[in-house]
């Protein structure tokens, strides 16, 4: 009797193991330094959130050219870090699980794109020197992974636009406008890894696809504190403010300290109503907002964690 044929040990998919597979739906709380790239490749805990953050605001950029809801770009950017927190920086392409992260969440929050022209705007963005071919739709492609005068590593350690010496329009396989050419060996090699790495990050993440965001969380705690007035302006103008202006300052603070810790590993490390009590509590400090006489932070947030100390975290990963 025919033996069926043998699996192919050497594919990435088959390399997973179970304890390699991150039970994303908990919290998963761990010490920097526990995190793979620091353990595997010896980086400190500064040089790998640095490497985390710039990759992130890449994901960043090439959502918004691609014109991904809100949703789809935070929800891009947990299936990034989940995906690190299981693997090191050394073993996959940072540039290429950060496409498969987006193509991926873009099919999960119902918005999905087509897997060439996201190939393509992403290539683009990574490689494209602004000084050469300019940017079709206008945004400046410059410092978007934070770094403008590094060179691109065989590991796919650059993520921002390299210098004019590094990259050329002459490349037989980009046209004029920055793009790579569908039919050429390396677009092909390229969503050949990107499809693979699609399949190797729903396996580390466990196929857990439901990200709850902190946003849904705040906004109820900011439209429960508001209008309720619990929270009053420190230092009261004349005339008083109104709750819708308040409310707008609140939230729209709010956002802007959640969306900057999608760009840190705090996702993992606390639960997205945690986050979004912290954003709103440093929100009301940046706003000059304190609770009303008798009550305290507590009282009105009605948080189990310390805020401070989260907050002070928060602060020093997102502003370092």
């Amino acid at each position: 009797m025919q033996q069926p044929p043998q699996r192919n040990n050497n594919s990435a998919t088959s390399q997973i193991t179970e304890q390699h597979v991150l039970i994303s739906s908990k919290p998963y709380h761990f010490d920097e330094n526990q995190l793979p790239s620091c353990v595997r490749s010896k980086l400190t805990p500064e040089e790998e959130r640095s490497k985390r953050m710039k990759t992130c605001r890449f994901i960043e950029e090439a959502s918004r050219i691609l014109r991904l809801p809100r949703v789809a770009t935070s929800t891009a950017l947990v299936f990034f870090h989940r995906f690190y927190a299981v693997h090191s920086f050394a073993e996959h392409d940072r540039f290429e699980v950060a496409v498969a992260c987006i193509l991926i969440a873009a099919k999960t929050e119902e918005s999905p794109r087509k897997l060439a022209h996201v190939i393509q705007e992403c290539w683009k963005l990574k490689n494209l020197a602004k000084k050469n071919v300019p940017v079709v739709d206008g945004s400046n492609t410059s410092n978007v992974a934070g770094d403008t005068n590094t060179s691109t590593s065989s590991n796919g350690d650059m993520l921002s636009p390299p210098t004019a010496d590094n990259i050329s329009p002459r490349l037989p396989y980009v046209d004029k406008s920055g793009f790579m050419d569908t039919k050429s060996e390396e677009f092909v090699s390229l969503k050949e890894r990107i499809l693979l790495l699609e399949r190797v990050i729903l396996h580390t993440i466990g196929f857990e696809l439901s990200v709850d965001h902190p946003y849904k969380f705040l906004v109820d705690l900011c439209k429960r504190i508001v209008p309720s007035r619990l929270i009053e302006y420190t230092n009261p103008t004349i005339p008083s403010p109104t709750t819708k202006s308040m409310m707008n300052d609140l939230v729209q603070c709010s956002m802007n300290f959640a969306n900057d810790s999608m760009h840190t590993s705090l996702c993992l490390q606390y639960p997205p109503k945690a986050i979004a009590i912290t954003c709103v509590y440093m929100s009301c400090q940046v706003c000059k907002m304190k609770p009303i006489e008798n009550k305290t932070w507590v009282d009105i947030l009605g948080s189990d964690i310390d805020m401070d100390i989260l907050a002070r975290k928060f602060t020093i990963v997102v502003h370092e």
